[in-house]
Formats: structure tokens, sequence, C-alpha cells
């Protein structure tokens, strides 16, 4: 039996789900970041209440029949933004849209500042609509186990890749690398905004796949993958690389070595984020083109002398 203050809360609770329920604007697919504030709403705010609720008052049908009804509203919210993704990765297949076409279409249901300087950590909304826009599919398990200087995959935060493309000024025969490019979010950023052709280099099979998997059905030719170490891959044709900081220690002093050689053929330039950053910046062949306060939250920025 609920006490009396548990069933005002239960009556504040059910207020909070009909009022997301019946707000008519959050079906309209260009209403992303409401209908994302209202998804977590429901989860943090709504489900996590009634779980709270449902410890000390197990077997209670009013409970039970508000979490479903929470659940389903949040199930209909999730499958109107399933339903533009699905949409809009058939249009950038059918359409090969790229450049500000690509961020005109995404601006359009996003709404975000692209020319606004970041100064947030982590991820944002940016993130979240992009990891639902590159793919539906779930991200496979490691299958090969890493050697003790490779540094298990992060994603890289989205806002890195427009800060890089922003100051790299990529020219049409530019080839753009990244070293550890994991489940290639950053690789297909990179081909969908600029056009030019983009490489990952991923030592996990699974996630090369999938990578694959994810750049065949957005229709991108210029986007290739390949399944090796970075210390072995052929960079002959790379001018502009990229690392997370994917590995460290001898691994990376081999990979920074390799593309020093590179930079004796041509100039190349080195973007970096995380741990890594520091190492690179010590690079007497490389010079570094920004001030960085914060190695570990601010990218890095070379150019080869």
């Amino acid at each position: 039996m609920l006490t009396q203050s548990e069933n005002i809360l239960l009556n504040e609770i059910l207020s909070d789900i009909k009022s997301i329920g019946n707000n008519n604007l959050l079906h309209s697919a260009k209403n992303f970041n409401a209908r994302s504030e209202a998804i977590d709403f429901i989860e943090f705010h709504v489900i996590d209440r009634i779980n709270a609720l449902l410890e000390k008052n197990q077997g209670s049908d009013a409970l039970d029949d508000l979490k479903k009804y929470a659940l389903q509203i949040r199930k209909d919210l999730g499958e109107i933004n399933l339903e533009m993704f699905y949409f809009l990765r058939v249009k950038i297949s059918k359409e090969k849209i790229r450049g500000q076409y690509f961020l005109t279409l995404i601006n359009e249901y996003l709404d975000h500042d692209f020319g606004a300087e970041s100064t947030e950590e982590g991820y944002d909304s940016l993130d979240i609509f992009l990891n639902g826009l590159l793919s539906d599919q779930k991200p496979p398990p490691e299958t090969r186990e890493r050697e003790p200087e490779m540094v298990f995959y992060q994603k890289t935060p989205s806002r890195i890749i427009f800060d890089l493309i922003k100051k790299s000024a990529f020219k049409p025969q530019d080839v753009f690398f990244d070293l550890g490019s994991g489940l290639g979010q950053a690789v297909i950023l990179v081909n969908l905004l600029t056009g030019i052709k983009s490489i990952g280099v991923e030592y996990e099979p699974a996630f090369c796949g999938y990578a694959r998997s994810k750049a065949e059905v957005l229709n991108l030719p210029d986007v290739d993958f390949t399944n090796e170490d970075a210390r072995y891959a052929d960079y002959s044709s790379g001018t502009v690389f990229f690392m997370y900081t994917p590995f460290e220690g001898k691994i990376l002093d081999e990979v920074l070595q390799r593309l020093k050689k590179e930079s004796e053929n041509r100039k190349i330039k080195v973007f970096t984020y995380g741990p890594c950053t520091p190492e690179v910046a010590k690079q007497p062949w490389l010079k570094n083109k920004k001030k960085i306060k914060n190695y570990l939250t601010e990218p890095g920025e070379f150019e080869s002398i």
C-alpha cells in the first residue's frame, strides 16, 4: 500500500509523463533536441523515481502500469528518431550529400551552432545525433587482444572533428588518415563534411568491418578502412593525420617515426587529442601551431617543418 506522500509523488510522475506524451511538438522529426531532452527526462527522472518506489512497493499495480506508460512514451519518441535517421541516411546515400549541404541538412533537425567555439568537455547533443545518424547497428565486441601499449577504444567527440576540419583547410587533393579509427565515425565525418578521400587504420577487425558497413550504407566511395597495425600501414598518400591517443609508449614512437619519414617527401599535418598530444608536441620535425593549456582536453595541431 502506497503512503500518502508516495501517492502524491505518483501523481506528480503521472503528470510529467502526460505532459511529455501530449506534447505534439516532440512528434515533429525536426525537433530532435527537445525530443532527446524528453527521452532523458523519462529515463533519469521518471523511470528512476518509479523504480525507487517499486523497491519499497513490489507488486503495486499502479506503479507497474505507470512504468509501462513511461516506457511506451519513451519507445514512441525513440521510434521517431529511428525513422528520422533512416530517412536522412537514405537521402545522404541517394543524393551524395557532402559539405555545406550536409551541414544544412542536419541542422534542420539538430539546430546546432557549428560556427561557435566549443568549450565543453565530453560528449554533447551533436554526438547523440551523429551516433544515431551514421548507424542503426549495435557496435560489435572486440575480437582481438590488444597489445599492452594499445589504448582501449573511445569515440572521438564530434566537436573535435569539426574543429579539425575548420583548422585544417582541406584541399581537394588531400587525403585524411585516422590512426586507430575504431568504429569509423571520424573518417566518415571528414568525408561527409569535406568530400576528400578519408582512410581509417584500425587494429580490431570487428570495428573495421562495422565501419565499412556504415560507409557502404551512406554510399561513400571515397572512404576506406584498413584492418592493420598502424606501425605497418601504408601512409604514402596521406597529407592529414589524426590520432585520439590510440596507443602510447614505443608503439606511438614507431608510428611517429613512420610519419616523420612521410614528411620528408611532402608537408603533412598532424592533429591529436588526449594524452598523446604532449608526446607529439616534443617531435622536433613538427611545428606546434597552437598554444595548449590542457593537453587532455584540447586538441593538438601540428605541421611538419
